[in-house]
């Protein structure tokens, strides 16, 4: 069986500046890039927010940039999927790994960086206009809409603080609440109510997403009267949660309600001695590429002493 001081389980921002960090620190990292190589940037066609591109950059090239860097320093990128784990107890134990549910492989440190995934409504509609009018990150991608009027879904903390964010950036915001009431927190329901140019349509469904090559209208039906309408719009954001990608870590690490793993406060070791999560399979706040790739950082740096001490 192979054996490692370090394997990095993804391959989004924060396991790629892991990498980075790892390799610099003569840790010879191996990443496992997953399911999907690049994380959700992938699934992004402009980042306009990461340092470093004055003039933004296209979610995968910045990816592939990412990777030639690790790769510059001796990460040594594999494909394939990690299914399985088996972490040790003991403090310099071996970690063992099964991926694609064949090869095993150990480990003295493992670094987790599997992200989350949004979670969309399901239309075909949607998918086809993924990059191209629809996003689950206002922050990442409201910009693109300054001066345009955008529909949201959602009603939960996470709907009612895009609507206000949106809100700041274009004249009118459409917000729609499957249900007759919103789940988010009182405070967040009142302030998307005394925002004046955010509408809420109650009981209302998304049916289809309208237009060419980009969104240019939401064709909707409130689910008590069967009423279909179509809202214009140019943006259409999904704000209906995220799940982190943890399946296979339960039973072997601590998880929130939501499924994200929980880590010591202020750094990225888990309560396993050698494992350590960064990005958003952690963090269920930020959810921004900067922050992902400062804890892979952190989770690298946390790695090289780790192993210093044994």
């Amino acid at each position: 069986m192979e054996q490692h001081e370090c394997i990095i389980i993804g391959s989004g921002p924060a396991g790629y500046t892991a990498a980075i960090y790892g390799a610099r620190a003569d840790l010879k990292p191996i990443m496992y890039v997953g399911l999907q190589p690049g994380g959700q940037l992938t699934t992004t066609t402009e980042v306009d927010n990461f340092p470093g591109y004055p003039d933004g950059v296209d979610g995968n090239a910045m990816m592939e940039d990412l990777k030639k860097q690790a790769e510059r320093f001796g990460t040594d990128v594999r494909w394939g999927m990690v299914t399985s784990v088996d972490f040790s107890k003991e403090k310099g134990g071996w970690h063992t790994l099964t991926v694609d549910e064949t090869t095993q492989i150990q480990a003295k440190t493992i670094i987790i960086s599997t992200g989350a995934s949004a979670q969309y409504l399901g239309l075909p509609s949607e998918e086809k206009f993924m990059g191209f009018g629809v996003s689950a990150c206002a922050v990442c991608d409201g910009f693109f809409y300054k001066g345009l009027d955008v529909v949201i879904v959602g009603g939960g903390d996470t709907a009612a603080e895009e609507a206000t964010y949106l809100a700041k950036l274009c004249p009118k915001v459409t917000l729609l609440v499957r249900r007759g009431e919103m789940r988010a927190s009182k405070a967040m329901q009142n302030r998307v109510l005394e925002t004046p140019n955010i509408e809420i349509r109650w009981n209302t469904d998304t049916v289809e997403l309208l237009g060419d090559k980009s969104v240019e209208a939401v064709k909707v039906k409130n689910n008590l009267t069967g009423k279909e309408d179509t809202i214009s719009a140019k943006g259409f954001f999904v704000a209906i949660g995220h799940k982190p990608n943890t399946d296979i870590f339960k039973g072997q690490l601590s998880m929130d309600e939501t499924g994200y793993l929980k880590t010591t406060a202020g750094i990225t070791a888990t309560e396993r001695p050698g494992v350590f999560a960064s990005g958003d399979v952690q963090d269920k706040v930020y959810r921004q590429a900067v922050t992902a790739a400062g804890t892979g950082c952190m989770a690298a740096l946390e790695a090289e002493r780790y192993l210093s001490a044994l």
